[in-house]
């Protein structure tokens, strides 16, 4: 009995030991618990803190961040909270129990003791303050969830207003304005690693100099050009002059602009004259088509035996060379044969350069120069105040350089495109193949008023392309010609080496008159 007292005072000793182990334990939870509410709110605070110094740029962060040590918070809590509850339990048991084992040791029957004290050594080995692990699940510490910008704040406390770029000079000596493109070079004048890309901004304008504040036109922007150097490609160059400006942008922000520079566009821009066309030519502003119903309703009591006898010189009433250039009245119109129509601009003076482009299935058509004089009967080619190139698929096929009544065969194929070239001081007229500027053929002419451009077409259309510059090639060509003392294959109107042409042309059928339906 004694070695069992002896055995159940260590029990006890045991009890009250855990007991006092389960106080603490349950003490350090209370603490615990609290510290995390407490830390958490800290931890809260200061993260708030740290966001309030980001703004609105880290809210999305922070309230992940928040959510975290939320859930962290929970889940020590909850951790804590279960262990609390099994210690507040096991000690709830452990002290019935000692005070079982208390009562016990005053038992005086034997019988009775032996099997009280075997009761209670059961229920001390499944007593749960000894299946507790007595430590806890989860700390006070919520450090790995505190936050530190110490170096982000410094970072930003060391932010400045990013640099914003200086204005590029655009390098005027570098820019390059041919074949209808325009290429301009700028630099930065101090050099700037951080410029990612340029924008460029143009507009066209007849005024000459310094971009005026209100023009007529909107400002082109070009954005995100990589390199110092752009070129304009496939532009129509419908006024006399082109505004350029350009800015230098970093990753936030847009610089100045540059000085604006103005670069000369000039180019021969006209379109066809409706008013002197053909009843049977249906007319827009760039195009020229043949309508065989235009005609029909018009009273018209001239045919083509009409320009029989007519001589190629213009009567007294349209000689002059001070012909308003006014639109011509519907009496002025072309008629009977002569399906033709007039540019709606005079060339005075300066060399100029246009495109004509026939439908693929045109039967005829003529281009070329003709003073405005031109008799409302006169067919191109056939006057001598005519100049022009013309091309038959109607019959019999024929490519033929014409004027006053004469022709020379062309021996090369004709183009899909023609471009048309007038040097007015010269007296030049020249035809090329528009796509590979091969020289078709050259009239030298003394001009001795201002022509206007011609073209007829007879079933089919032609299409008319303007605000070209001259092309370098053909720019380059008649330098070299002019340098030889001109073109070898023209019709000139001085020039009798031009008879064995009109003798072999007399020998075939009027083209002209093989076109008439």
């Amino acid at each position: 009995m004694d070695s069992q007292k002896d055995a159940l005072q260590r029990i006890i000793a045991t009890l009250a030991n855990k007991n006092e182990e389960l106080q603490n334990f349950i003490e350090t939870l209370n603490h615990t618990f609290g510290r995390v509410q407490d830390n958490s709110t800290q931890v809260v605070s200061d993260l708030e803190e740290e966001f309030d110094t980001l703004y609105s740029i880290l809210d999305e962060m922070k309230e992940s961040m928040t959510n975290t040590i939320k859930q962290e918070t929970v889940r020590k809590s909850h951790e804590l909270q279960n262990q609390l509850t099994q210690s507040t339990n096991a000690l709830e048991s452990a002290e019935e129990l000692l005070e079982f084992a208390n009562n016990a040791l005053h038992i005086a029957d034997e019988e009775e003791f032996t099997k009280a004290a075997k009761q209670i050594k059961d229920r001390v080995t499944m007593a749960p303050a000894f299946r507790l692990t007595m430590k806890p699940k989860a700390t006070d510490n919520m450090t790995h969830l505190m936050v530190d910008f110490s170096k982000e704040r410094q970072l930003l406390q060391g932010l400045k207003f990013l640099p914003v770029p200086r204005a590029p000079e655009i390098v005027l000596g570098d820019c390059l304005v041919i074949d209808n493109e325009v290429t301009i070079t700028w630099r930065i004048p101090v050099e700037d690693s951080k410029i990612d890309h340029y924008i460029l901004e143009y507009r066209k304008t007849n005024h000459e100099g310094l971009p005026r504040v209100k023009d007529e036109q909107c400002w082109e922007v070009l954005d995100n050009i990589k390199t110092s150097e752009y070129t304009l490609q496939g532009l129509r160059f419908d006024t006399k002059f082109m505004n350029f400006r350009v800015r230098a942008c970093n990753k936030a922000a847009a610089g100045d602009y540059s000085d604006p520079v103005t670069l000369e566009t000039r180019a021969f821009n006209f379109g066809f004259d409706s008013t002197s066309s053909h009843l049977n030519l249906k007319v827009e502003d760039r195009s020229v088509e043949w309508d065989p119903q235009g005609g029909k309703g018009v009273d018209s009591k001239v045919k083509g035996k009409e320009n029989k006898g007519r001589s190629g010189t213009p009567s007294p009433k349209r000689t002059s060379v001070t012909r308003s250039p006014a639109p011509r009245g519907a009496r002025d119109r072309f008629t009977g044969e002569s399906y033709t129509v007039l540019g709606d601009t005079s060339i005075e003076s300066g060399q100029h350069y246009w495109e004509v482009k026939p439908q693929k299935d045109c039967k005829s058509y003529s281009v070329g120069l003709a003073y405005r004089n031109l008799g409302k009967f006169d067919q191109l080619g056939k006057t001598n105040t005519t100049w022009c190139i013309h091309v038959n698929n109607w019959l019999q096929n024929s490519f033929a350089a014409k004027h006053n009544n004469k022709a020379k065969n062309l021996d090369v194929p004709v183009p899909d495109s023609i471009g048309v070239y007038c040097d007015f001081d010269r007296g030049q007229l020249s035809f090329y193949n528009a796509e590979n500027k091969q020289l078709l053929h050259t009239f030298k002419v003394r001009f001795t008023q201002p022509v206007v451009p011609a073209f007829m077409v007879w079933c089919g259309g032609l299409t008319l392309s303007t605000g070209l510059q001259i092309p370098s090639a053909v720019r380059s060509f008649q330098k070299t010609e002019n340098g030889l003392g001109g073109s070898n294959s023209s019709i000139s109107q001085q020039d009798p080496s031009v008879a064995c042409d009109i003798c072999f042309y007399d020998k075939l059928p009027s083209v002209d008159s093989s076109l008439m339906p």
